[in-house]
């Protein structure tokens, strides 16, 4: 089970790595995809998700192991002057001739009984099962963080497009009524005006370029500020929508998500690995058993040679491990405690994160169906009256700012809506590939 797990992260982080480095070699506009790689590379915290898997199957490997036997070897009576009339038998008592040193080799072998053994062995393997859920679990989270990082560069990116937008129209206006003033055909004070606008235009471009420093710098420290950071161009990427369950009824979604979230399970496993533990403790009270075998030649015995076996227990009569099991049964209660509180938080993270999916949807459905070609109309309308003199320029600037509104207003729920998307993905725990729809390049905000 570990060989398999590590081996699909190590590939998932070599493909990760390829695509970082394609991407840092021709300096080109990054995906979502590209960007999270580049954040799982780079970020520590995963990092050491990692290293408590690798713990936790060193944990593993301790609990399974059997205690190592005892050997012991013993050499007595080395003086060469024994004791003159012990009246041993078989032993020369001159003074000068040693009856030779007695010999004791002895083994012993701690038994554990009452399954004790097996306990630890399933309560680490519930710990290695938390430390992997923990890790889907890290991966949910800070993909969600790296992705409205992006869209929030995107966002800022779009309204600099806007403003650009707005600031090149001004520029062709101010030139053509540079020309109706010179004739005759608009005032002063409106020539004005216009060109008010076309100030407070260009310096709304400039809130806008600084918006996306700012927010190239946000994504810069969360992917931990990589070569050509604040050259980074998000690309106008937006999620893919699949059915996750968005049409279910809530309590079936809610059902999906607690059968799906790591960090659930990550709970219900500790909370088993916490049961194993207090059958453990309790377990405590039966004393392991330590047995003892072993030969001996000793020349100044009757018997030259002889052996022995036996064992020994540790008798329970003053302490039997009650503050353990009682302090194991506390952790159980509260790693069940625990799994409830996490449960409640998934219901509540479902049904917000379904009513923001379904509102921001709905308010991006709305703009696409006609409110973007409205307010594009209503533009292009006043600006050719004002031309042509048959509106005032207070109605053109208005229409004008209009505009600006309504684009503004789309953008934000264009960007709130595939945040919304990810934040339910993420409400439920489905690992869904991010960044899978085609890339648009034309700007073209009515096709998006």
């Amino acid at each position: 089970m570990k060989n398999n797990f590590l081996k699909s992260t190590a590939t998932v982080l070599l493909l990760s790595f390829l695509i970082a480095f394609d991407v840092y070699g021709q300096n080109q506009a990054l995906s979502i995809d590209e960007v999270l790689s580049i954040f799982y590379q780079r970020n520590l915290d995963l990092i050491a998700a990692q290293y408590n898997i690798d713990q936790s199957f060193a944990d593993a490997v301790i609990a399974a192991a059997i205690p190592n036997p005892t050997l012991s070897i013993q050499l007595l009576e080395l003086s060469t002057k024994p004791n003159r009339g012990s009246g041993a038998i078989g032993c020369n008592h001159d003074s000068n001739v040693s009856c030779g040193a007695a010999e004791y080799y002895s083994f012993s072998q701690l038994i554990e009984v009452a399954g004790k053994r097996g306990l630890r062995i399933q309560s680490s393997g519930f710990a290695t099962q938390a430390a992997e859920s923990d890790f889907r679990d890290a991966v949910r989270i800070f993909s969600n963080m790296v992705r409205d990082a992006y869209y929030q560069l995107l966002l800022m990116q779009k309204n600099r497009w806007l403003a650009q937008e707005i600031v090149d129209h001004y520029q062709v206006i101010t030139k053509a009524n540079s020309l109706r003033l010179k004739s005759g055909d608009i005032s002063e004070s409106e020539f004005l005006r216009v060109k008010m606008e076309a100030l407070r235009a260009q310096s709304d471009l400039d809130n806008a370029l600084t918006a996306v420093e700012q927010a190239q710098a946000g994504l810069a420290v969360i992917l931990r500020w990589p070569d050509r950071s604040l050259q980074f161009e998000a690309k106008e990427q937006w999620p893919e929508v699949k059915d996750i369950g968005q049409s279910l009824p809530k309590e079936a979604l809610i059902n999906k998500a607690l059968q799906q979230r790591p960090d659930l399970l990550a709970d219900k496993l500790r909370a088993d690995q916490a049961d194993k533990e207090l059958e453990l403790a309790r377990r405590l009270k039966y004393p392991d058993v330590t047995v003892n075998a072993g030969y001996a030649r000793d020349p100044s015995n009757n018997a030259l040679n002889s052996g022995f076996v036996g064992f020994s227990v540790p008798l329970p009569l003053f302490y039997q491990y009650k503050g353990e099991a009682d302090k194991a049964a506390v952790n159980l209660n509260q790693s069940r405690l625990t799994a409830e509180q996490t449960e409640l938080g998934i219901r509540n993270d479902v049904i917000s994160a379904l009513a923001a999916w379904n509102s921001a949807d709905k308010i991006v459905q709305r703009f696409r169906d006609g409110l973007l070609d409205d307010a594009r109309t209503v533009r292009d309308s006043s600006e050719l009256a004002y031309s042509k003199g048959a509106t005032s320029v207070l109605d053109f600037i208005e229409a004008q700012r209009s505009y600006k509104s309504v684009m503004r207003d789309y953008y934000a729920a264009e960007i709130n809506r595939a945040n919304a998307y990810y934040d339910l993905e993420k409400s439920l725990g489905v690992e869904v590939d991010a960044g899978k729809a085609p890339a648009s390049h034309n700007h073209d905000d009515t096709k998006l």
